[in-house]
């Protein structure tokens, strides 16, 4: 993929240099959570183009044990192919297949702590608008992949892990630095595998960063709290099938107990002891055409989310007895399936500070805010908790960018700029927590 067509043909120029060509091209070919084979192709690529002195990728760099909602073998392979296909290296995605997803980038720089720079790069499973005033659609770095979008910035997040790389291989920096380039956060299924795969283990320091989250260009957040811990889940019904006109006692409807439960779901108690949520996302059951048949199949996927890991672990135990009852209402079995989690975990002190020194002296960060709620959820809570346990400290920064769609929205898009302020803001405090 090097100096292709789709990336600017920049084989000579330094990454730093060409930070948005750089992003056009992650932008234009996404991959959905486990199936990054191009997307970490092009990450190897340009990793290997700055010159870090170590390059791990594929099944070292994750423990198998702990990787969540890896999709089916059917759909891991057709994305392998469609890799293949677009010219990604052979020899690098064989090392991927099976959804082996994922890099991390080190640079030895001499004796000094290690620091770490989480970022994510898989995209979500919509379809991006091609109205003439969508600028991915007018200036042609639209996804190619239809269907499947980098609708929150995890373009963006790739592209400045490199340009941070680039950016502190020419700075006065002493000490390590690892860039992990993680897979599948939207579905919260990467960051517990990457943080048990043992790249952590040393990390002094962690930092982990998002773009926009309604936050505009020029504006830093040094270390977001309050994150909600999140577990997702699918329920899975099994009933009987039986004649819907002729004898509908004989069956027991997975439809019923599953619209019952879904449905019952929101009834459950808010807690007394901070913010919870629930939520249903999708439900499926029974087959197109068939209304004469009583449904013996039927499933949801859900999430709960709570202020700290124990109100979420709360609400899923409140859940999974909802869920239950309702299956054994309806005559039928039920299975739950745990598909991604995040803990709680909030940005200390110390590596904020590092963040919002870097930001303060910086000319275009026009706002530096010290630390705001963050309101949602990121896996990257479970590399904070990893390098904490270890002694370590961590944070999760935002820098703004300016953003025409929501995130996960089909006209979602970045300013530009804020790649040029995060790589700078980023590898500033990469280099003042290696001198600390």
């Amino acid at each position: 993929m090097a100096g292709s067509e789709s990336d600017g043909g920049t084989e000579s120029r330094p990454v730093r240099d060409h930070l948005s060509e750089v992003r056009r091209a992650f932008h234009r070919d996404p991959e959905p959570a486990w199936c990054e084979f191009a997307t970490t192709a092009r990450v190897v690529e340009y990793a290997e183009r700055i010159g870090v002195d170590e390059l791990h990728y594929g099944p070292d760099i994750t423990d198998p044990e702990n990787r969540l909602s890896v999709p089916p073998e059917a759909e891991l392979e057709g994305w392998f192919r469609r890799a293949r296909e677009r010219g990604a290296d052979p020899d690098v995605l064989e090392r991927l297949r099976g959804g082996h997803t994922g890099a991390v980038a080190v640079l030895e720089r001499g004796p000094g702590p290690t620091v770490a720079l989480r970022v994510d790069i898989d995209a979500l499973h919509v379809a991006e608008s091609d109205d003439p005033g969508h600028r991915p659609a007018a200036e042609g770095f639209r996804s190619e992949n239809e269907g499947v979008m980098h609708a929150c910035g995890h373009d963006g997040h790739a592209t400045i892990g490199l340009g941070v790389l680039d950016a502190v291989r020419g700075s006065e920096f002493s000490g390590t630095l690892k860039v992990l380039f993680q897979p599948a956060e939207e579905v919260a299924g990467g960051a517990k595998a990457m943080a048990t795969g043992g790249h952590l283990d040393d990390v002094d320091s962690l930092l982990a960063v998002h773009l926009g989250l309604d936050r505009p260009t020029g504006t830093v957040v040094a270390g977001v709290v309050r994150t909600l811990a999140v577990r997702r889940f699918r329920a899975e019904f099994s009933g009987t099938s039986a004649h819907a006109a002729k004898n509908p006692e004989a069956g027991d409807n997975a439809i019923q107990a599953a619209v019952s439960a879904a449905s019952d779901l929101y009834a459950v108690p808010r807690h007394g002891g901070g913010a919870t949520r629930v939520n249903v996302g999708h439900v499926e059951g029974g087959a197109p055409g068939h209304t004469n048949v009583v449904a013996d199949r039927a499933a949801f996927e859900a999430e709960v989310r709570g202020e700290d890991t124990e109100l979420m672990e709360h609400m899923f135990e409140e859940c999974a007895t909802v869920i239950r009852t309702a299956a054994e209402r309806h005559g039928c079995e039920v299975e739950i399936t745990v598909e991604g989690e995040a803990p709680r975990e909030d940005s200390d002190p110390e590596t904020a500070g590092a963040v919002e020194a870097a930001a303060r002296a910086h000319s275009d960060v026009t706002e530096t805010i010290p630390s705001a709620d963050f309101g949602a959820s990121e896996d990257a809570t479970y590399l904070m908790k990893r390098v904490k346990e270890n002694g370590g400290n961590a944070a999760y920064a935002v820098v703004g960018t300016d953003h025409p769609g929501g995130h996960h929205s089909p006209t979602f898009d970045i300013d530009e700029r804020s790649l040029d302020i995060a790589v700078d803001v980023l590898s500033d405090a990469v280099v003042r927590l290696g001198a600390e």
